[in-house]
């Protein structure tokens, strides 16, 4: 496919737009789970022990023949042990400090300095965002993830979206473009969930649209707000994670006829691109302190009054 048709509010077919080449990369669901868990892994939270947890204990227990405070010869285990009561060389005590003792440390407790995260190129990062991009204009990719489509799909929308205002005037076009079932699935925010029930988490929300705008802080992103499970980002915000939710390619994605142009114009996500170019910092003029700058330093008259004494 190398055209998309542009359809505006009303389902009217506006014009059409040439996909750019960040489209025709071929589907790679390796490189999109990779892609999708390396954002996921840098998200994890650090987490351990307290390093000092059961190890808070005098356990000092000797193995050596007739030593005091010593194990030898009782019949009891080598385990590290904490006194309650003593009666001379008779100990009442039980084993701490130890895995397996009551109160005692783990035996391998995960450590919080551990690196969570997953390297990948930028190269290959970019590659499985283009791999995502070209999933979201195949219609039957899309609709194996459970999306209902109208046969007109997939389709770009009118630049009109960008400044709608209200979550009313969003569903209205929604309706008309054919996205009944999609807007019934925003809809659903509560999903009995699997082993979330037992860890406080009883419900999910299905993933729905997303729309893809050409620039930040568009009226859109509030009037999306109140659908359940529907996003809106700019174009060069866009990631593997925003496109293939779960590691499945084949969201559902709009995407506004400025926001194609941006991508063939920039060439986002190409090997070829390079980036905005950061602000030029302006360098650093130290100024030259000339004989005259100086201040002249005046010896302390202690010091004067040594030399001399030392030359007489």
């Amino acid at each position: 496919m190398s055209k998309l048709k542009v359809f505006t509010a009303q389902n009217t077919e506006s014009g059409s737009v040439q996909l750019p080449v960040q489209f025709t990369e071929p589907v790679r669901a390796d490189l999109i789970t990779r892609a999708v868990l390396a954002m996921q892994a840098e998200r994890r939270a650090p987490y351990g022990g307290y390093g000092d947890a059961g190890m808070r204990h005098s356990t000092r227990v000797s193995r050596r023949r007739r030593d005091y405070r010593g194990s030898y010869g009782k019949g009891i285990s080598r385990v590290p042990r904490k006194v309650h009561t003593r009666r001379g060389t008779q100990f009442n005590w039980v084993g701490a400090l130890a895995a397996g003792t009551v109160g005692g440390r783990r035996a391998h407790q995960p450590k919080p300095f551990k690196d969570w995260t997953q390297k990948m190129n930028t190269t290959e990062n970019r590659k499985a965002i283009r791999s995502a991009l070209s999933a979201t204009v195949q219609h039957d990719v899309v609709a194996a993830r459970g999306h209902k489509l109208p046969k007109a799909f997939p389709f770009a929308i009118d630049d009109a979206f960008e400044s709608l205002k209200t979550t009313k005037e969003l569903e209205n076009a929604m309706l008309k473009l054919g996205f009944e079932a999609e807007l019934e699935r925003a809809g659903i925010t509560r999903i009995r969930a699997g082993k979330g029930k037992m860890r406080n988490r009883r419900y999910k929300t299905p993933t729905s649209v997303l729309f893809v705008v050409s620039k930040d802080a568009t009226s859109l992103s509030r009037a999306a707000a109140n659908l359940a499970g529907a996003d809106v980002v700019a174009v060069h915000r866009v990631n593997a994670e925003l496109l293939a939710p779960g590691a499945a390619p084949g969201r559902l994605v709009l995407y506004t006829h400025a926001a194609v142009m941006r991508l063939a114009s920039e060439g986002l996500f190409t090997q070829s691109y390079k980036g905005t170019s950061p602000a030029k910092r302006m360098p650093l003029v130290k100024a030259k302190n000339t004989k005259s700058e100086k201040p002249a330093v005046a010896a302390p008259a202690k010091k004067a009054a040594k030399k001399a004494a030392k030359k007489a």
